[in-house]
């Protein structure tokens, strides 16, 4: 998607060759315009795929999950990384690693919002080794729900997640990939 990858030139940071700061438009400071048309752009790539349910988690990935359901006319739901005092019927309940902030966070979903009929689009802000949306996939599996696809707004392509989400049988859909972050600068994947 020309509009992120451009934005990310511009107002991302490399902080070293694992992490690129994008909180100018994504992960602190949101940007609705472009988080409009990231929405659109799923929302047109899994046009075909009966979506009933847009899955995320917190926080980061709200922003692009809210657009995508907007633009498709879903709910939204994310997975809450703490339990709330309000949170007291059953969940659906999954462990995340994530590896920027060295911690383990149990995830979880009311299970009155996820059931066998729903097909799911996770979207989430970033895939790097893949495991938050390993761990959503398990949540909406344990729902009985279908996982039709992972939309990702930006992918390091040179950390395993890809492969791993492809691998338990879900397809992924990246709006911007990215193949490197050395010399500190951002380099995208060829697309075809």
């Amino acid at each position: 998607m020309k509009e992120l990858t451009e934005r990310i030139k511009k107002d991302g940071r490399v902080l070293n060759e694992d992490v690129l700061k994008v909180d100018r438009f994504l992960t602190h400071q949101v940007d609705p315009h472009l988080m409009a048309a990231i929405g659109t752009e799923f929302a047109t790539l899994f046009a075909d795929e009966g979506v009933t349910k847009v899955v995320t988690l917190e926080s980061s990935g709200i922003a692009p999950a809210i657009f995508a359901a907007q633009a498709m006319n879903v709910p939204m739901i994310f997975a809450r990384k703490t339990k709330s005092l309000t949170m007291n019927e059953e969940l659906l309940t999954s462990s995340v690693y994530s590896f920027t902030k060295q911690q383990t966070n149990q995830i979880s979903i009311s299970k009155k919002f996820l059931n066998e009929d729903d097909r799911v689009l996770i979207i989430d802000d970033f895939l790097a080794n893949g495991q938050a949306a390993k761990g959503l996939i398990e949540l909406c599996q344990q729902a009985g729900a279908s996982v039709v696809g992972v939309g990702i707004v930006i992918e390091k392509a040179f950390q395993p997640g890809h492969q791993l989400i492809v691998d338990m049988g879900v397809p992924v859909c990246s709006l911007a990939r990215i193949k490197s972050l050395s010399e500190n600068q951002v380099n995208f994947v060829e697309e075809d």
